[in-house]
């Protein structure tokens, strides 16, 4: 399983560097607009003949959402720009009971400032994660070190977070699914969930260590791992399945804006749970045989 985790990171990496990343909006500049009709969608060509008369929307792209949703993805565009377009649809078509859901503006500056943090912020956390659990568990250092558990969650962390990635990158290159300041989100809530059932794993180690030894004494590292795990298996099934249903109605249900949030929601607390029993534990295991402690 170890192994097939790997491959799947792997193949993960290669369509980001394949395909690339479909930044929206919010990290490349532009404006985006969801607009609902209440009583039936105007055909799009005829939508964007419409506003047509704005540079910003040129080269715009219409995406159909739901049965009577519609995105606008365009350039840069004022406040007083976006009020007049919205009253221009409304007076192209008047009976169909325009609705705007959504508009969001970032200049090409912002955005790039904005994608410099989101990288800072992730690997902010994940240094601070290293840190935090080779604090927690310093007591075992006779048998392994924490600065090799902190390790071990963030390599299972990095396979939570890049197989999302690798996911949209596809879905980017074949869908036109754009990666936002929302999936930036949803990736740093699947590092907290993902670590806080790694910690789980690796606490109840801790306690076995404790109580029954490790070595001639007690049962052999690999053995107190395997215990650990079956020993906290239901707690995580149940957590994560539970979590899983709330995800799949906000997928099916949420609307276009948030349905990609909780994809990528969904994947990352699956891998979590996942990842800490098929990457994290046995690289404890391979660390330990490798450092021979005992």
């Amino acid at each position: 399983m170890f192994f097939f985790s790997l491959a799947l990171t792997i193949a993960a990496v290669s369509a980001v560097v394949v395909f690339g990343l479909n930044l929206g909006v919010d990290f490349k500049g532009g404006s985006v607009m969801e607009l609902n009709f209440r009583n039936e969608r105007p055909d799009i060509e005829d939508l964007r003949k419409a506003i047509s008369d704005w540079t910003a929307f040129k080269d715009a792209v219409f995406s159909p959402a739901g049965e009577n949703g519609l995105l606008i993805k365009g350039g840069e565009i004022s406040e007083q720009t976006h009020q007049e377009v919205i009253q221009k649809i409304a007076a192209a078509f008047p009976s169909a009971g325009l609705e705007e859901q959504k508009f969001d503006s970032v200049g090409p500056v912002i955005g790039s400032e904005l994608k410099r943090k989101s990288v800072s912020a992730i690997f902010l956390v994940l240094a601070a994660i290293i840190v935090y659990i080779a604090i927690v568990f310093r007591k075992l250092s006779r048998t392994i070190s924490g600065w090799a558990m902190g390790l071990a969650a963030v390599v299972a962390l990095l396979h939570d977070m890049l197989i999302p990635v690798g996911v949209f990158a596809f879905l980017g290159q074949y869908y036109g699914v754009e990666i936002s300041a929302v999936f930036v989100a949803a990736v740093l809530t699947i590092l907290g969930y993902s670590v806080s059932d790694t910690v789980v794993v690796f606490d109840r180690v801790r306690e076995n260590i404790i109580k029954q030894g490790v070595g001639e004494r007690g049962e052999g590292f690999g053995a107190v791992v395997h215990k650990s795990i079956l020993q906290t298996l239901t707690r995580s099934l149940n957590t994560t399945f539970t979590t899983l249903l709330s995800l799949v109605a906000i997928y099916l249900f949420g609307g276009e804006s948030i349905r990609f949030f909780a994809l990528a929601l969904i994947m990352g607390i699956f891998l979590g749970a996942y990842s800490s029993i098929f990457v994290a534990s046995p690289l404890l295991i391979w660390w330990n045989r490798r450092t021979g402690r005992r």
